[in-house]
């Protein structure tokens, strides 16, 4: 044991700068302690037991390595401090992101309060827009016919104003886009919405000729329906389109079946029979209601075969398509009104006594009508174009009330208002149901949640009072 202990004793300075090295000399290594007087020597002093127990050279090696490394000069360790400053730099650290997280998620709320905002101005906008084009047009029409009593004219030449929606949708193009591309590859781009391929002359023929059919129909028979009912009647029945399109949506595309939407449409069709049975199922009355459904038939036919060939389109390919269908309308549908006007069905002496006032209206109120509906899907939510829509009925009926002083009978005011609520009916998401459970679900616990709240306060206040009176009882020891 005394020979151990001279082993141990004397250290050389210049040996500490051996710890380091390579060599694994267990009775050298473990021996090497050096504190400064006055400091708690771990090697020897603090743990008696190291000293005596038969550690492996590996373990009684690190334990000094380890000791010096992380003490300073005066003793202590010095892996506190630089620690404590570690573990401060990395709170900072984590504090600057949590801070840097916070501010980006206050940004995209803000971005996302202000898209909301402005999505339901422009709706607003867009809803009098829409309203106030298709009121105009109805009006407009009204009007012409006290001098120029052609209706399929007037629909051939407002429908060759559709070649124009493309220019001024490649307008706004150039007015917004940041990246300008030339007429000729944008009208590629979009005439995919006719396939791959974009638009053959077989495509052409064979998708352009049964839509721009449909088109002439409907607003063919929009306008004779004008001839023989008001112009409320008939902007309420045409209102009956979004039932049809459920209907054939239902049968054709296999869409899923709403009963909320089945309502809508009984309701529909009550309001047209009612509509028919105001004059008593005769005269005029009978057959304007057969021409506005009809005009609501065709373009609830229109929109569900173009679901189902066509599928979705976006802007650009909506513009590229309906300018097809102006351009199909004048060269292969000219024919009709010059026959027409040869067999003295449609048949106007002077031609200056056409008046392109009133046409050049009608046919740009139409167009506008069509360019706000396309534009209004991209700027606000859809929902808000079907409300500018059903908003033309009291449009209507506001201007014949008060220009025209119309009288409204209460079959024909209340089948208005039925044919209204079932429109509306259709603008519910096909979800409703389940949004409004858990609507009700959300207030059911609110409400309980305010109650037990309101317990708990009201049981605080009483044993405060409780208190207060002296009355609580004290537990006996």
């Amino acid at each position: 044991m005394k020979k151990h202990n001279a082993r141990v004793a004397p250290l050389d300075p210049l040996s500490i700068s051996t710890l380091n090295s390579p060599r694994s000399d267990g009775a050298s290594r473990s021996s090497v302690v050096r504190c400064k007087p006055g400091a708690n020597c771990p090697g020897t002093q603090s743990d008696p037991r190291r000293q005596h127990s038969p550690l492996s050279a590996a373990e009684d090696s690190a334990a000094p390595i380890l000791e010096l490394q992380s003490r300073s000069p005066s003793g202590f360790c010095r892996h506190g401090r630089g620690e404590r400053q570690n573990r401060a730099g990395e709170e900072g650290t984590q504090a600057h992101a949590e801070s840097a997280s916070q501010e980006s998620h206050t940004q995209t709320r803000c971005e996302s309060c202000t898209s909301t905002f402005l999505k339901i101005v422009w709706g607003f906008l867009i809803i009098l827009s829409v309203s106030s084009s298709w009121v105009g047009t109805t009006q407009i029409v009204k009007i012409t016919y006290k001098n120029f009593d052609y209706p399929f004219f007037m629909t051939w030449f407002s429908t060759n104003w559709n070649i124009m929606f493309f220019p001024v949708y490649y307008s706004g193009h150039l007015a917004t886009a940041q990246e300008k591309q030339s007429p000729i590859k944008k009208i590629r781009e979009c005439s995919r919405i006719f396939g791959e391929d974009g638009l053959t002359l077989k495509l052409f023929l064979k998708r352009t000729a049964p839509f721009s059919i449909l088109w002439t129909l409907t607003n063919y028979l929009y306008l004779l329906a004008l001839k023989k009912l008001t112009a409320t009647d008939v902007s309420a029945l045409f209102c009956c389109n979004k039932a049809f399109v459920f209907l054939l949506s239902w049968i054709v595309l296999k869409d899923r079946f709403m009963g909320v939407r089945i309502v809508a449409a009984i309701m529909a069709i009550t309001g047209i029979v009612m509509m028919a049975y105001a004059d008593g199922f005769q005269g005029d009355s009978i057959i304007g209601v057969a021409y506005a459904v009809g005009s609501a038939s065709t373009s609830a036919l229109y929109k569900v075969l173009f679901k189902m060939f066509l599928g979705s389109a976006n802007f650009g390919e909506a513009a590229h398509f309906i300018s097809t269908l102006g351009f199909f309308n004048l060269v292969f549908l000219s024919f009709t009104p010059i026959i027409l006007y040869f067999t003295k069905v449609e048949y106007w002496s002077p031609f200056s006594a056409v008046p392109w006032g009133y046409l050049c209206g009608i046919a740009g109120l139409w167009l506008a009508f069509n360019i706000l509906v396309n534009v209004g899907v991209v700027l606000t939510y859809p929902i808000l174009i079907s409300i500018g829509t059903v908003l033309s009925v009291p449009g209507n009926a506001a201007v014949d009330l008060l220009k025209h002083e119309v009288i409204f009978s209460v079959v024909r005011l209340g089948a208005t208002i039925i044919i209204s609520l079932g429109f509306l009916l259709m603008l519910l998401p096909e979800e409703w149901d389940e949004i409004t459970l858990r609507f009700i679900n959300s207030l059911k616990e609110k409400k309980s949640e305010d109650h037990a709240e309101d317990m708990a306060d009201s049981s605080v206040h009483f044993r405060s009072r409780s208190r207060a009176n002296g009355t609580v009882s004290i537990p006996l020891a």
